[in-house]
């Protein structure tokens, strides 16, 4: 019996989109606007987070957000009524990722005069979006405690391509069973030069190291 034949679409098309990643990140660099990757699983807290590092930094540097779903505006509203910074709502159609075209598009529709940084919030999942370069400067994500420390185990693509993790709920570690350093030797095993930082988005603990890790990233990223 002959061999059935495999073509391999998956690096073409992943070749194409860093094309367009790359492309865009440049033109961004000539505009002076820094472009984060926000990732993680659904119920992390990145809203949350979201909220209270904007709130931090909207005075010193201006903002704008996109938020990405397979469908409903919740989370933009959110941060609109939080924060009032500029926030849109990004429908994917049912996709569970964005890449770098997605994002352009998205850009487009982002009030960017004068805007320092845009954080785009994407699709919520730990496959998917870690596999498209979308353009930005920077990925992050937020593990938190209840998804349990093993997921940079489970994980391995996410986490080795985000230059910071922020864990998230750290009120609740007394009633789980997460190690926090076991899980800092996880990441650093797919990612050695991952920074980790610990958080509490719902009272505010540890939320001042992500938001000034990410305006020195701005800062100096604009001094380049």
């Amino acid at each position: 019996m002959d061999q059935v034949k495999i073509i391999e679409i998956k690096k073409s098309i992943f070749a194409n989109n860093d094309q367009d990643a790359e492309k865009l990140r440049k033109e961004l660099k000539v505009k002076g606007v820094y472009l984060l990757n926000l990732m993680s699983s659904p119920g992390s807290g990145k809203t949350t987070t979201l909220i209270q590092t904007i709130n931090r930094l909207k005075d010193k540097i201006k903002i704008a957000v996109m938020e990405a779903d397979i469908d409903s505006d919740v989370d933009a509203i959110k941060i609109k009524e939080a924060t009032g910074i500029p926030s849109i709502q990004l429908h994917t159609g049912g996709m569970c990722h964005l890449d770098a075209e997605m994002t352009r598009q998205g850009l487009d529709n982002v009030p960017m005069e004068g805007v320092d940084l845009v954080i785009l919030e994407n699709v919520g999942n730990l496959v998917c979006p870690a596999e498209f370069d979308t353009g930005a400067v920077r990925n992050a994500m937020i593990l938190s405690v209840p998804e349990g420390e093993d997921k940079p185990l489970k994980y391995p693509l996410m986490f080795s391509i985000c230059d910071v993790v922020v864990i998230n709920k750290m009120d609740v570690l007394p009633y789980f069973d997460f190690n926090l350093e076991k899980c800092k030797e996880y990441i650093h095993m797919r990612n050695p030069k991952a920074q980790v930082i610990p958080i509490c988005a719902k009272t505010g603990e540890g939320v001042d190291a992500f938001a000034a890790w990410l305006l020195n990233q701005v800062q100096e990223w604009k001094k380049q």
